[in-house]
């Protein structure tokens, strides 16, 4: 979806969508990949423990704990509550100094809007975004969004800074509601513009493939479906 060639080393990337579309899923595949590579990746959460967290993944298969062995995975839980932002903000620019990670991955920012308003929590990010690209770090963020649909825009109004947007959603149809994924933008690089439903499986996430009918872009479940009939 991305010209197959994924993300650019030191972008920063945004992952948005309402609970349980699978936004940590995503990013827990996101650190699991950059480890593999040998990559350093730092984690900061902000609504769950590192235990909770590992556990949650083993149920798509993913064990992170490995890497957190070998050094390469470290990860930093703290309720936004515990602190104002600018001690969230020092507290972060003193791990990322100490671990020089390759990765750094915030899960979910919009957890930050709890205890500063809007504009303070996207000058916030906006410097540590700064931060990140100056030294060549890329980073994930992921955003939940509130309510029963998903938003092209963010509650911390931080789209404008990221590179890379992508969204996830959800598609209803025949009585199920399932996953789906879609890129809002990509800087200079061209995307799918393509809506793909994505599962996620005790083996990971995997993306259905796209088929074209007389009703339109159809997703592979959808396609089964119609065989049937």
């Amino acid at each position: 979806m991305l010209e197959g060639r994924g993300y650019f080393r030191g972008s920063t990337i945004l992952v948005s969508g309402t609970a349980g579309a699978g936004k940590s899923s995503l990013a827990a595949h996101f650190v699991d990949a950059a480890c593999r590579r040998g990559e350093r990746c730092l984690a900061f959460v902000f609504e769950e423990s590192p235990a909770a967290g590992g556990r949650n993944m083993r149920s798509i298969g993913l064990d992170l704990q490995p890497w957190i062995d070998r050094g390469l995975l470290e990860y930093h839980a703290s309720r936004p509550a515990l602190h104002g932002l600018e001690m969230h903000l020092s507290q972060m620019y003193r791990a990322i100094e100490r671990f020089r990670p390759d990765v750094v991955v915030l899960d979910p920012v919009s957890s930050l809007l709890s205890v500063a308003a809007t504009g303070d929590v996207q000058a916030t990010l906006t410097r540590l975004v700064d931060h990140l690209k100056m030294q060549g770090i890329t980073a994930l963020m992921t955003n939940l969004t509130h309510g029963k649909t998903e938003q092209e825009r963010t509650d911390a109004e931080i789209s404008s800074i990221v590179d890379t947007w992508l969204l996830l959603v959800t598609l209803e149809s025949s009585g199920e509601r399932n996953r789906g994924l879609y890129v809002l933008k990509s800087r200079g690089m061209g995307h799918s513009n393509q809506i793909r439903e994505f599962l996620l499986t005790d083996h990971g996430i995997e993306l259905v493939d796209v088929y074209a009918g007389a009703g339109g872009v159809l997703t592979g479940s959808a396609r089964l479906s119609q065989e049937a009939q």
